[in-house]
Parts: structure tokens; C-alpha cells; sequence
């Protein structure tokens, strides 16, 4: 693909703009763009690490940071001798300001309040290079205030995408042979509360679902266990479409920490959920995002993380150990040691490991869905990686019988 070298960080919503920005400026081929991340401290260090990298490798090539950390701290990036220009949120998604950006001799620094931000701007994408899934950004931003995140201060408030555009961008991607889409977004199950009417995300899905029928696969990335509505329920009891795997966004185990954490939900709200959506869809995977070492958490605390795992019967794990994140209220809490934080998140994602290797085995012997995504390499519905014939083309959507487990991936028979 031309246009300019995206290295890019942090979650789906950044890989889809990455896309956004390669096709608004396909002539910057040789041009460097750095998108960060600020969920971490770690996150941000690996930016850093790749921009000097970058500037070694590709001396005179012009390096443009922007995503989320520069958002933030512009001046941050700035102050880096390897760095061009920095580009806001809102910036790198305008073809003149990327464009400017690029440019030689350009400006270095094009960076507005995002709080000011009231619209998200429509952008359809070719596809994604080398991938039989695209993301597709249905909102922006957060109006929610969790203390331990910054996000909402790099995305500003919520602003979702008229479901016209997410009806063109889904029709022109299943057009290019995409097979599968993830919905992607900073609060998902917010869709809609700024648009005309009020749609809600499970509304917009069937809505959309109905107006591209050939799409096979519909995915969502992470939910909020407290603002799944109706339409949403009876889509993942009832459409084929809908994946049967739901990333939710649970952070804690102990209600005293989600309280502290300003989460919407609860313990009990969380297995609720898991229980009520695997009564009415029996094959259902959850993923999750876990916070482990969060200030003043104990290790009974930390106990019903763990114990969480196996009542909600989560399987995927996204385990962060608790990074201090300037300007929000957990950084002024009573911080946990670091090497306890890491300690937690190592027996955390342990635990998940074992959730995953029960899960695996117990695919053994059934029949799978499989969406091939590179030559001997597909995924399941529910999102576990297979390795099968190599002579099946990319896209194809396979129906194989599982006949073992190979560490992390799935096997299956021969056609």
C-alpha cells in the first residue's frame, strides 16, 4: 500500500485511523507516522523507543507523531530531536492538516482542544493491507469519567457515525472481499445518544446487518456491561451474523475497587451479564480488560479479579498492571508498589492462560466455523486461532472439524 509508514499503538480504533490517514495522503510514501497510545506509561515508552529507532533506521525520512499521548502532552513529543511535527486526534484525521503535517518544512504543531470536538468526520477506507477484517469506527470519544483513565481527555466527548456512512463504509468493504467487520469505537455501547432519535447500538446493528446482507461476520469489540440494551439482547440470541464473542470492559473484581475505579457496574452486574447472554447464545466466548495492582487494592481485592475469571467464565484476557496516568484522580491515590502491581497482573494472566487452554480443549471434536486469514492460519467465531490446510484462500470461510490443541492454536482436519 502507498502513502506514508504508520507505526502504530494501542487499540482497534487507532489501526482503523491508520488506515484513514494512509489514504489521505498516499504521495508521503517515505514520510513516518507514529501513532501513540496513552492507556500505559509503558505504551508511551514504546512510542518513544520506536521513534528513535525510526530516526536511526530512516535518518531523513519526516517522523509525524500523533494518537492519544500527544493529544495530551504535545509539548512531549516536540521536545524529541527525532520528531518533525505533532498532530492532534482531530488533525490527523484532516487530509490538509495531515498533508501540512507531511509535508516538508511543514508546521510542527497542529493541536486544538478536543474537548471542543461536537462531530466525528466520515471516512471510507479502501480496506486494510493483508487482512480479511476490517475495523470500522462507529463513534468517538468518552463522556464518562473512570478515575484511573486519560483516554477521554485524547478522544474528547462522545460522537458517534450516522449509520448511513457505517452502511457505505460496510458495503464497500464487503465489495473489496472483507468477510468479517469488528465494530470498533472508545465507548461503544454509548452509540448514538448524539445523533437524531437517539439510536441505540444494538438498533444500529440490526439496522446495519440489514442493509448489508452479504457481510458473514459482524464483531464487536469491548462493551460496557451496564449499557447493553434490548435490541442488543435479542441480536445476540437470535442473529447468526453476530459473533459469539463479546470483549467486555470489566477493569475489577471487587466492588470496592470499581467504586473507587468509578465504574458503571458491579461484581454481581458483570456475572449477571456472562450468565445471560451464555443462556440465551450457549456458545459464547468472552474477552476482558483487567486491571491488576489499582491503588489501595488488597489481595482479597485482588482475589475476586481472580475468582471473576471463572464466574463470569472469561477467556480472552487483556491484563494491564495499574499505570499512574497524570491529571487523572487514581494517580493521587495511595499507589501499590510496582513489582506487587506486576506480580498481580503475572498471576492474572496466568489464570487466563489456564481459561484459555480449558477452552481450547473443549472445542476438540466439533465443528468450526473458520475465516481463513492467512494461508494456514484462520479464526473461529469465538475468536481461537486454527491452524488448517495452507491451500485455502485468504477470506474463505471454512467448516472444519477440530481434532486437536497446539499451544495456543486450534487444529483441524484436512478438507
Amino acid at each position: 500500500m502507498s502513502g506514508p509508514q504508520v507505526l502504530n499503538f494501542g487499540c482497534r480504533l487507532n489501526a482503523y485511523e491508520a488506515e484513514v490517514m494512509r489514504g489521505l495522503a498516499p504521495d508521503a510514501t517515505g514520510a513516518i507516522i507514529v501513532n501513540t497510545c496513552a492507556v500505559t506509561a509503558e505504551a508511551e515508552r514504546q512510542a518513544r523507543q520506536a521513534i528513535r529507532r525510526a530516526r536511526r533506521e530512516h535518518p531523513n525520512a519526516r517522523i509525524v507523531v500523533t494518537g492519544c499521548a500527544a493529544q495530551i502532552a504535545p509539548q512531549n513529543w516536540l521536545d524529541m530531536p527525532e520528531v518533525n511535527s505533532v498532530l492532534g486526534n482531530q488533525e490527523k484525521l484532516d487530509g490538509a492538516a495531515l498533508k501540512e503535517a507531511l509535508r516538508p518544512g511543514g508546521a510542527a504543531a497542529q493541536v486544538n482542544d478536543i474537548q471542543m470536538a461536537r462531530e466525528t468526520a466520515a471516512h471510507l477506507i479502501d480496506g486494510f493491507d493483508g487482512r480479511t477484517r476490517a475495523f470500522v469506527e462507529v463513534q468517538q470519544g468518552c463522556d464518562h469519567r473512570c478515575t484511573f483513565c486519560i483516554i477521554p481527555y485524547g478522544r474528547g466527548p462522545n460522537r458517534s457515525v450516522p449509520l448511513g456512512v457505517l452502511v457505505e463504509q460496510v458495503q464497500g468493504l464487503v465489495a473489496k472481499g472483507f468477510r468479517e467487520v469488528v465494530l470498533t469505537g472508545v465507548d461503544v455501547t454509548a452509540y448514538g445518544a448524539d445523533l437524531p432519535g437517539s439510536p441505540s447500538l444494538g438498533q444500529m446493528i440490526r439496522r446495519l446487518l440489514a442493509c448489508v446482507p452479504d457481510l458473514p461476520r459482524l464483531r464487536l469489540s469491548s462493551l460496557d456491561v451496564a449499557e447493553v440494551d434490548a435490541d442488543l439482547w435479542r441480536l445476540i440470541a437470535e442473529e447468526e451474523r453476530l459473533m459469539p464473542h463479546l470483549h467486555l470492559s470489566l477493569q475489577a473484581g471487587a466492588d470496592l475497587i470499581l467504586k473507587r475505579m468509578k465504574r458503571r457496574h458491579l461484581r454481581a452486574q458483570a456475572i449477571a451479564f456472562c450468565r445471560e447472554a451464555r443462556a440465551l447464545r450457549p456458545d459464547i466466548t468472552f474477552g476482558a480488560d483487567l486491571i491488576a495492582g489499582f491503588p489501595t487494592e488488597t489481595e482479597e481485592h485482588f482475589a475476586d479479579s481472580l475468582a471473576l475469571v471463572e464466574e463470569c467464565g472469561l477467556t480472552w484476557l487483556h491484563v494491564f498492571p495499574y499505570s499512574a496516568r497524570e491529571g487523572t484522580p487514581a494517580a493521587r491515590m495511595p499507589q501499590l508498589p510496582g513489582n506487587i502491581r506486576k506480580e498481580r497482573a503475572a498471576r492474572l494472566r496466568a489464570v487466563g492462560e489456564q481459561a484459555v487452554a480449558g477452552y481450547l480443549a473443549s472445542r476438540v471434536g466439533l465443528r468450526e466455523r473458520i475465516l481463513i486469514e492467512k494461508p494456514g492460519l484462520g479464526r473461529t467465531e469465538g475468536f481461537a486461532e486454527v491452524r488448517l490446510d495452507p491451500m485455502l484462500a485468504e477470506g474463505t470461510i471454512a467448516e472444519r472439524a477440530i481434532t486437536g490443541v497446539d499451544g495456543g492454536h486450534l487444529l483441524a482436519e484436512a478438507a
